[in-house]
């Protein structure tokens, strides 16, 4: 087992507007810190795994095929691969816990 404590991979952030880091990748599945500042612009591209993102903290819109939702601690977002998505409208720092993992393979 390997543990991760969320505070302490939050201190390895640099501080840039938009920021990644990524803290796990193993064969199926990797994990990451992500965290977008208010005024920043997600850049973001349609990633070829699905994904999940735990809101840490923070507060602004998540926009993707189905709309626009606010978002706040505590939510959870799935977004399936090649789904157009960003984030939007931040109004305090968001602090996200990212999850990409491959889709369901058909034998």
């Amino acid at each position: 087992m390997t543990a991760y404590q969320i505070e302490a991979l939050s201190r390895r952030l640099t501080g840039r507007p938009v920021e990644y880091l990524e803290f796990m990748n193993v064969p199926d599945m990797s994990c990451g810190v992500y965290r977008l500042v208010p005024g920043a612009s997600d850049p973001q591209q349609p990633h070829s795994q699905d994904e999940i993102y735990y809101v840490i903290n923070g507060a602004g819109s998540f926009r993707d095929d189905d709309g626009v939702r606010q978002i706040s601690p505590g939510d959870i977002l799935y977004v399936p691969a090649n789904a157009t998505h960003r984030f939007e409208d931040i109004m305090q720092t968001l602090t996200l816990l990212v999850v990409f993992a491959p889709g369901k393979r058909q034998a």
